[in-house]
């Protein structure tokens, strides 16, 4: 193969800036690695668009016009699309690799994006669609509160400001690429780095804050955009502060330090990144790449019929009569969703706010983008979001929100997409476990030292016209992983009696749903626990004439001793036949302390069945 002929120094071609081109030009580009094109493969298991991606997008869909309109600028243009992303992918491993508490190390509960100077989203990694949807509000909210200077780590988890709930703790930094000339705390930050990490605890009444409480007081320490970081310095009494009013005070610590350390590498990248493009290059096709996301979405839009289509359900938490309410309007290439029909904000912790709101329908709108699409702030800015402060899916100060995030947020998709199907009948998929699954437990090991645990459980996905719902999988507006149970044991006084698939729990179909899992706990020391959890009650729905998926359930037993009565050395247990009591089941929202020797049983839903059963 001649040199003429090498695809490297293609590459390299067409990362020149085109003629006339604001941007700097590109040294020369040797071996294609050096461009950080690649991006690793994501092990944390699907990414948030895998079980459905692209499933509801057209099969041939257009190539929108682009800077240029030629192939080698779409070409230019996903290039930097995955610069971009490559920066976020790789504070999350930084971040991972350097956090303390199993949610974070082993679950993956957390997520990176990147953002342009006026804090809108040009990059992010395959983490979490609740996270990464809802935290352009964050941002912007720090942005508002006042100017920005190098060195400096923003955090903030206040629900009415972006956040999505109280343990989800968001870290935002600036970055100042263009030089020293305006004065410091005048210039406007080149980009902005973002990640948000759940922390196990960050007080409240119950361990893991997430029990039921009054109002968001009780529900954990509410923090509103407070520098952590100033001129590259910890601020220790702040530090301080944070962690006197949550439980495991040195591994929040030490979690808020992987954060800062994340964001911190994903600075050290945009510099690299301005030293050989320039930064005039960065922020054109960060525009550039928005732009055309919105427009490849407009023309996904525009194949759908015009029209109003609506869709509701109840759901099973909080007090009767809580329902979600969507409705599409779509006209041409542009739509609104509706949700100003939903309940009043009431008691309880299923009240979400409209940053939350956001994440599900941006979510909902990726789905139409054909798989592999980048995602940025040309999802949002195709939409127009209609909700009334003060309802269910708007909650305000001081409505509880703890379980808005991880269950509202999962059944808003659910009719989100069941609205969408009026429109694209047979292309939507059946509903999915339609719950995260929370549970929480805390206490004081044998040891004496404390603990505090969160994990989500997965669910079945449902089946869809491209095959039957992936089994255990976490779905829709979650991408965490399992806890692996020698992490679990290890961290928390407890034994995994049993772990698998919950056999016959997918709902029946041409594509069945996939199946949810059953998980038992045997308890080796009292704890304070928590769990909610929707589908409890109804299972989630099947589509095109599949059956629902089983709907989850939570039992628990405790232990008791029938003879005997002394007391073993040197653990001090009584000794006698120990047999398992009845079983007791659980709500779906339930908080408080388990015995020593109960054991706890966990089964999680099954997705629905798509399309007639064969016969």
């Amino acid at each position: 193969m001649g040199s003429g002929s090498c695809p490297w120094a293609r590459i390299a071609a067409l990362l020149q800036p085109p003629p006339g081109d604001s941007g700097n030009a590109l040294a020369a580009i040797g071996p294609f690695e050096k461009v950080a094109v690649h991006i690793p493969r994501h092990s944390r298991g699907p990414r948030p668009q895998s079980v459905y991606a692209g499933v509801m997008a057209r099969k041939q869909s257009p190539k929108p016009a682009v800077r240029g309109s030629d192939p080698e600028s779409a070409l230019r243009i996903e290039v930097f699309g995955h610069l971009f992303a490559s920066v976020c992918e790789e504070m999350g491993a930084a971040l991972q690799r350097s956090a303390f508490s199993p949610n974070i190390k082993e679950r993956r509960d957390f997520s990176c994006a990147l953002f342009d100077g006026a804090g809108r989203t040009i990059g992010q990694a395959a983490h979490l669609p609740i996270h990464l949807g809802a935290t352009p509000m964050s941002v912007r909210e720090v942005l508002e509160d006042g100017p920005l200077a190098d060195g400096e780590a923003v955090l903030l988890n206040d629900p009415y400001r972006g956040g999505t709930h109280l343990p989800d703790l968001t870290l935002v930094s600036p970055v100042f690429l263009s030089g020293k000339r305006a004065p410091k705390r005048a210039r406007v930050p080149d980009f902005l780095l973002a990640n948000r990490a759940h922390h196990a605890d960050v007080g409240g009444a119950h361990p893991g804050s997430m029990g039921p409480a009054f109002d968001v007081h009780g529900e954990g320490l509410r923090i509103p955009p407070v520098r952590l970081v100033r001129a590259g310095k910890l601020q220790r009494e702040m530090l301080r502060l944070l962690s006197a009013n949550m439980r495991v005070p040195k591994e929040r610590e030490a979690d808020l330090m992987a954060q800062w350390a994340a964001n911190r590498l994903g600075a050290a990248r945009l510099a690299s990144m301005a030293e050989r493009y320039g930064v005039a290059q960065l922020k054109q096709r960060a525009e550039d790449l928005s732009l055309w996301t919105e427009r490849l979405l407009r023309a996904q839009i525009k194949a759908i019929p015009n029209g109003e289509y609506t869709a509701s359900a109840d759901l099973e938490l909080g007090a009767d009569g809580a329902r979600i309410e969507a409705k599409w309007i779509v006209r041409g290439s542009s739509v609104c969703v509706d949700l100003c029909g939903s309940s009043d904000q009431g008691p309880g912790p299923i009240n979400t706010t409209r940053a939350v709101s956001q994440a599900a329908v941006v979510y909902v709108l990726r789905l139409l983008l054909p798989a592999g699409s980048p995602a940025n702030d040309g999802i949002a800015r195709s939409v127009e979001l209609r909700t009334r402060a003060g309802s269910l899916v708007d909650a305000t100060y001081p409505t509880c929100v703890a379980a808005g995030n991880v269950e509202t947020s999962q059944r808003l998709v659910d009719v989100l997409l069941a609205a969408l199907s009026k429109a694209l009948p047979g292309r939507i998929p059946a509903s999915s476990a339609g719950t995260m699954s929370n549970l929480t437990l805390g206490g004081t090991d044998s040891r004496g030292r404390q603990f505090a645990h969160y994990e989500t459980l997965p669910g079945g996905a449902g089946g869809g016209p491209s095959g039957v719902g992936a089994h255990a999988v976490q779905t829709h507006m979650t991408n965490t992983r399992n806890t692996p149970i020698e992490a679990l044991e290890t961290q928390v006084p407890v034994r995994i009696l049993a772990l698998g698939l919950r056999n016959g729990s997918g709902g029946k179909g041409a594509a069945r749903g996939g199946m949810g899992i059953r998980k038992r706990i045997l308890l080796l020391k009292e704890v304070g626990s928590s769990w909610v959890a929707e589908r409890q009650i109804q299972g989630p729905d099947g589509a095109a004439g599949g059956a629902a998926g089983k709907p989850g359930r939570a039992r628990l037993r405790l232990a008791a001793v029938v003879s005997g009565g002394a007391r073993s050395e040197p653990a001090g247990r009584k000794v006698g036949t120990l047999r398992p009591g009845p079983w007791r089941s659980l709500p779906g929202q339930w908080a408080g302390l388990i015995p020593e020797g109960a054991e706890l049983e966990l089964e999680t839903p099954g997705g629905g069945g798509f399309g007639s059963p064969r016969t």
